[in-house]
């Protein structure tokens, strides 16, 4: 199966995931989030290096619980910014 390349807007909405969680872990290390959101470390590091900009749902979901996040919140932290919204649904 061949991937479609992700789009600037994408690639954009997972570096804004990435350092949502990144600050959301805090002083907590990535390997005890790992563990309580039951993904692999190198998983929540690629997320959060932009590496893996588009995670599955139920990987999102797994860490938003882990970090005490809701779903709500991280769909608005990770919207693209009103101008590129206009322009998206134009």
């Amino acid at each position: 199966m061949v991937r479609t390349p992700l789009t600037p807007l994408e690639r954009e909405r997972g570096e804004r995931f990435g350092a949502l969680l990144r600050e959301a872990r805090g002083e907590r290390s990535m390997v005890e989030v790992a563990a309580a959101a039951g993904v692999s470390a190198e998983t929540l590091r690629k997320i959060e290096t932009g590496r893996a900009p588009t995670p599955a749902f139920f990987t999102v979901a797994a860490l938003a619980y882990a970090l005490g996040l809701s779903l709500d919140e991280l769909a608005t932290a990770c919207a693209p910014p009103a101008e590129d919204a206009e322009a998206l649904s134009a």
